[in-house]
């Protein structure tokens, strides 16, 4: 069953994967109108910072801020009160950071909405599980001797525990998450490949269509709609894939 908004362009988080800010705002300025949701991570926040975030606002997107914080529970808060004054509607922490540090950083999300008068303080995800990460890294290199999916499934339940809006998981853990997580709990699966896209370098993809039907709220998709030809007709492709799949 579906939680989030049946339009089928809100359920899509288009992934700026670049280090070039104006080529960012290109895509935005192109896709903001049929596509409202756009990621900023590591890589474009790295090299610009709270601009990039500030000048993809201006632009007309709204803006998931995946920098997924991790470090002592206090740091977090701080990272995550500067966060939330930049009025991002969501945004990631790591749930191998525990509990306590998840807490701090809900706790410092409310606490900058109310000061600002904020009409919501942004969505707060725990990331479970890289998916670039399969069996052999997670238990060889990690020394994590659980199954993917039993890491991933320990990781949500925290995760809600700690009262974050929802998590982060690929869609090959949906059928063992979702049934576990409260429903108003949000799933938001990256490692989107529509059917007719190369997998790129992620272990574990999923299709649209599949991963909606097992439960998944948002589906962030980069190189399949920024790289195409034109990105406009790619993002109208993935739309018509998510409408096939929300109807049948």
């Amino acid at each position: 069953m579906m939680k989030s908004k049946e339009n089928p362009a809100e359920k899509i988080i288009v992934a700026l994967d670049t280090q070039d800010l104006d080529k960012a705002k290109k895509i935005v300025k192109r896709l903001h109108r049929i596509i409202p949701h756009f990621k900023i991570g590591s890589e474009l926040y790295t090299a610009h910072g709270p601009e990039a975030v500030k000048a993809l606002r201006w632009v007309g997107g709204h803006i998931f801020l995946d920098l997924k914080f991790h470090d002592i529970p206090n740091t977090v808060a701080g990272a995550v009160r500067s966060a939330t004054a930049l009025n991002v509607f969501m945004m990631t922490v790591h749930a191998i950071g525990g509990v306590e540090m998840m807490e701090a950083a809900r706790q410092a999300a409310e606490e900058v909405a109310r000061k600002m008068k904020l009409k919501r303080r942004p969505k707060l995800l725990g990331v479970t599980v890289l998916t670039s990460i399969n069996q052999e890294v997670l238990t060889k290199e990690i020394g994590i001797e659980d199954s993917v999916d039993k890491t991933v499934l320990r990781f949500a339940e925290m995760a809600e525990r700690a009262g974050m809006d929802g998590v982060v998981c690929s869609g090959r853990e949906l059928s063992k998450v979702c049934p576990k997580l409260d429903k108003d709990m949000l799933i938001v699966v990256p490692g989107i490949r529509p059917a007719w896209s190369v997998a790129g370098d992620q272990e574990r993809i999923m299709t649209p269509k599949k991963a909606l039907g097992l439960g998944a709220d948002y589906l962030v998709i980069g190189r399949p709609i920024t790289a195409a030809r034109d990105p406009i007709e790619a993002a109208e492709r993935v739309i018509e894939e998510i409408k096939d799949s929300l109807t049948s």
